[in-house]
């Protein structure tokens, strides 16, 4: 792994607004805040004054209008193509949900700000609707399926994230899972009787299965439908 550069070597490369974006990024998705993302903050980890930022963006806003169109704009289909509409849709719920776990800040980008930017709009949305419909979808319901698989990978990936046990298989997570059914079985049974009955299970409830099940769940009663109204 390389090592981190010093406050020298980021002050001698060259500045540019897509190197101001990827630290952005690389800060914010290591705190999840973006609240904690400041102008002085990113001057400090590029190593520049506050001003010289200032020089590519106005704001702010307008270096969190460049992570939204960073990230959506180059969110990651398969170039496999999908056969049929089941396909389709979960192709399309997992590139959702790997773009959130890659970029965390994007969940927060997604419920503070509407982003409007063409790249944006051509990343995460035109080419997925493009997606749906020549998977056999029809426009209206291609639309309902995005506004589903969007905002089922955006909960889930908020769900999942403060809770890694869902998510580690090594020993960390073996023991991070073991140690929070121990918690939940040791909960007053007088006022907790399921959740100590089902201590295991309600500990399972953030793993990568759990997104699997809603996510089939939902393709089934799509297919279903979509053949109803053939």
């Amino acid at each position: 792994m390389p090592r981190p550069q010093t406050r020298s070597q980021r002050r001698d490369t060259p500045l540019t607004t897509e190197r101001i974006i990827e630290a952005a990024l690389r800060l914010s998705d290591t705190d999840a805040d973006l609240d904690r993302l400041t102008v002085r903050r990113l001057a400090t980890e590029l190593g520049v004054g506050t001003m010289t930022l200032y020089s590519y963006f106005r704001s702010k806003e307008d270096i969190l209008d460049g992570m939204a169109d960073h990230v959506l704009g180059r969110m990651s289909l398969p170039d496999e193509p999908d056969h049929n509409p089941a396909e389709a849709l979960r192709t399309v719920g997992y590139a959702f949900l790997t773009m959130m776990r890659e970029h965390p800040s994007v969940v927060r980008l997604f419920s503070s700000r509407v982003t409007d930017s063409p790249t944006a709009l051509r990343g995460a949305m035109e080419a997925v609707l493009q997606r749906l419909v020549d998977a056999g979808i029809p426009g209206p319901d291609a639309v309902r399926c995005y506004g589903f698989l969007i905002t089922y990978a955006i909960g889930f990936a908020s769900y999942q994230a403060p809770r890694q046990w869902g998510r580690l298989d090594d020993e960390d997570g073996i023991e991070a899972r073991r140690q929070r059914s121990h918690f939940y079985a040791g909960l007053a049974k007088d006022e907790f009787p399921q959740v100590v009955a089902l201590a295991d299970e309600v500990a399972e409830l953030p793993y990568d299965s759990q997104f699997e099940a809603g996510l089939s769940a939902y393709i089934e009663a799509t297919v279903r439908s979509l053949s109803d109204h053939a």
